[in-house]
């Protein structure tokens, strides 16, 4: 006879650890349809690894900017079915054109950050001798804002 596997299964403070958010963040998850519990006979949430895997894919999303609403939306398209792939590759589409216009607009600042850090290291170093106003030093970058 084959033995029987078990699904280890998590209460919600331990799920909470597991996946690094609060207890409040992952019931309100739960409110919006993002994440859906099951309940013991007592009616104690608990959760599995599978969801685990899914509030960490749906972290991810959200790290892309990805709205509430958004997810929401993806995830009523997903349990939905394939018919519905069409709309979630549009969706995902668009978070990531978003996403990759933030993502060069923090790299802009980042350069901007990083070399001014390098200027006043110089100046502090003796290398770079007077002012460099700040108008200056962006129409030098070719960043004028």
């Amino acid at each position: 006879m084959p033995a029987i596997k078990i699904e280890p299964s998590y209460s919600i403070g331990e799920f909470a650890d597991l996946v690094h958010l609060s207890a409040p963040t992952i019931r309100y998850y739960e409110s919006q349809g993002l994440l859906k519990a099951r309940r013991t006979t007592n009616g104690r949430r608990y959760f599995t690894t599978a969801d685990i895997k899914w509030v960490k894919f749906l972290l991810h999303l959200k790290g892309t900017g990805m709205s509430i609403s958004d997810l929401k939306q993806y995830v009523t398209w997903r349990a939905m079915g394939d018919g519905t792939i069409p709309n979630r590759l549009a969706l995902l589409e668009k978070t990531q054109a978003d996403f990759t216009k933030k993502y060069r607009e923090v790299q802009h600042h980042l350069e901007i950050l990083t070399d001014k850090i390098n200027w006043y290291r110089q100046k502090e170093a003796g290398k770079t001798a007077g002012r460099e106003p700040f108008a200056d030093y962006l129409e030098k970058l070719g960043h004028e804002e």
